[in-house]
């Protein structure tokens, strides 16, 4: 389809002008098709062929959605072990397992996922993945975490709806991290759409490295990976785990 400022290319370019005698040759060759033996079941095989593709391609997005629900359950089953605690606190978490839980409550945007360690393609079938280059969650500099928009729970299928002063919590074994979307910066807004190439979005120079930031990152546009779209976060609060529990206990 042709952008605002872009013309659609004249149809005679690019195919032979569409004749009511190449209609006719055509239906012909399809009669005659459907006359010869087979031909008729051969017809009928494309057919089914073309049902069974096309209902594939509808039900993949869900048949992820129920991996990646299956993979949610068992990262949130590593994140209750006890051991996990020390895992964390030791930087010992391996790629593909449990890491924190990225919360957004808003009146547009609502997300609860297990975010794993690592982005791989096999990490990221859980829905979201923390980039091991960054820190981990509430930790000084540049925390990174990728999420998918349209299957595996498509937990950043919202992201675009996101505004300044919307919220993101990160909760871990040692306390929960609270960061704010900061408003556009830099010439554009927030978030902001780069190539694939640009990792300077989850790099720590300058004041992301000497801050307490938040980079989500997912595919742009919806079911293309041709750009990614990009939401900056900046950490307003932190709850240690013990305080959170107490004031859980006050409540009762």
């Amino acid at each position: 389809m042709a952008g605002p400022h872009e013309t659609t290319p004249d149809q005679g370019s690019f195919l032979p002008a569409n004749s009511g005698e190449s209609q006719q040759s055509v239906g012909a060759l399809l009669g005659l098709a459907l006359r010869r033996p087979g031909g008729r079941r051969s017809v009928s095989l494309f057919t089914l062929l073309l049902l069974v593709a096309g209902v594939g391609m509808f039900a993949f997005p869900a048949v992820t959605d129920l991996y990646g629900s299956y993979q949610q359950r068992h990262v949130k089953d590593q994140l209750a072990d006890p051991s996990f605690k020390t895992d964390y606190i030791e930087h010992r978490v391996k790629v593909g397992e449990g890491l924190t839980r990225l919360v957004i409550n808003n009146d547009r945007v609502h997300v609860n996922v297990m975010v794993v360690e690592g982005t791989t393609l096999a990490a990221l079938q859980a829905g979201a993945g923390h980039y091991e280059t960054t820190p981990f969650p509430c930790d000084q500099g540049n925390v990174g975490i990728a999420g998918h928009r349209t299957t595996y729970g498509r937990p950043f299928n919202k992201i675009d709806e996101m505004r300044p002063g919307d919220t993101v919590e990160l909760i871990t074994p040692i306390g929960t991290c609270t960061y704010q979307v900061v408003p556009g910066f830099a010439g554009h807004a927030n978030p902001f759409v780069v190539l694939p190439s640009d990792f300077g979005v989850v790099g720590q120079s300058g004041a992301l490295g000497t801050g307490h930031w938040l980079t989500l990152t997912s595919c742009h546009p919806k079911g293309s990976d041709s750009h990614r779209i990009v939401l900056r976060l900046k950490m307003t609060k932190f709850t240690p785990v013990t305080t959170a529990k107490q004031s859980r206990q006050g409540g009762k």
